[in-house]
């Protein structure tokens, strides 16, 4: 027997059902259609909605895709927004729309409301921003039903931070340590290489970021047991990333001062610092 969607979808359905409106669901459609959804159980290795909080989801998605495969190929580009915890709602907001909740008495798609998109975007949208990524015009909130049309709402203030307010944990490579020219020095001495680097791109593999360089844009100051083959990848990595914050290192277009290590055939950052002129 399938589950049924969670405490918070059925409130948004008992909510609606109740107004007694046959004005429909989004954007002025006729009214309720009442017939067996194509309702797909949530597969274990779609990561990007591990642990929502109902289980059956519908095909064709909000997003025009038709097959699970289409589905988990496009998802996982959108986990490391949710890792960066730009905003408490990133993931239902994808979720509902990479793997809208499925009724099977209800045909229609549930959408997200307006004021879910707008609030994930606000926040969000300046860190993709800053890594290079634009919001996509399939995300444009206007697309999506004002609040008082049966759509996923945003949590209520009292859950817009989490409940320990902690202050994210900032990866150790980016943390600002106050060095003066001795204490740079020092940490020069230890690591294998000291590069000022300008960033081309930036991906995510696993919980690691993988950090394509401008190789034009590239000055060594310091190699040790690191080849210049090595460095004709360049490609760099911050360890562990997804599951911290590197405000250091928030702009794509900004030079760059990263030190590090050899560690597996890899290049390792440890330390990163805004270039200052």
């Amino acid at each position: 027997m399938p589950r049924g969607p969670g405490s918070l979808l059925l409130l948004v359905l008992a909510s609606h059902c109740c107004l007694g409106s046959a004005r429909g669901l989004f954007f002025g459609q006729p009214d309720f259609s009442y017939k067996r959804s194509n309702c797909k159980p949530i597969p274990a290795n779609l990561q990007l909605c591990h642990g929502i909080e109902y289980q059956n989801m519908r095909l064709p998605n909000l997003l025009g895709h038709e097959t699970m495969k289409e589905v988990l190929e496009q998802a996982g580009a959108w986990i490391p927004l949710v890792m960066k915890q730009c905003h408490p709602d990133t993931k239902k907001f994808l979720c509902s729309l990479f793997a809208p909740v499925c009724l099977d008495d209800l045909d229609e798609t549930i959408q997200p409301c307006h004021s879910l998109c707008v609030q994930v975007k606000d926040r969000c949208a300046p860190v993709m921003s800053a890594f290079g990524f634009p919001w996509p015009d399939m995300l444009e909130c206007d697309r999506f039903p004002q609040d008082n049309d049966l759509c996923i709402p945003l949590a209520s203030s009292d859950h817009l931070l989490p409940a320990t307010e902690e202050a994210p944990k900032v990866c150790e490579a980016c943390k600002n340590k106050n060095e003066d020219d001795n204490d740079i020095m020092e940490t020069l001495c230890k690591n294998d290489f000291a590069l000022k680097i300008k960033v081309k791109e930036i991906t995510y593999i696993n919980r690691d970021t993988k950090i394509i360089l401008e190789t034009k844009s590239k000055t060594i100051y310091k190699l040790n047991g690191v080849s210049e083959r090595d460095l004709k990848k360049s490609v760099l990595w911050l360890k562990d990333s997804l599951q911290c914050t590197c405000e250091e290192m928030n702009d794509i277009n900004a030079p760059y001062l990263v030190m590090g290590q050899k560690l597996g055939g890899e290049l390792v950052i440890t330390s990163v610092k805004r270039w200052q002129k």
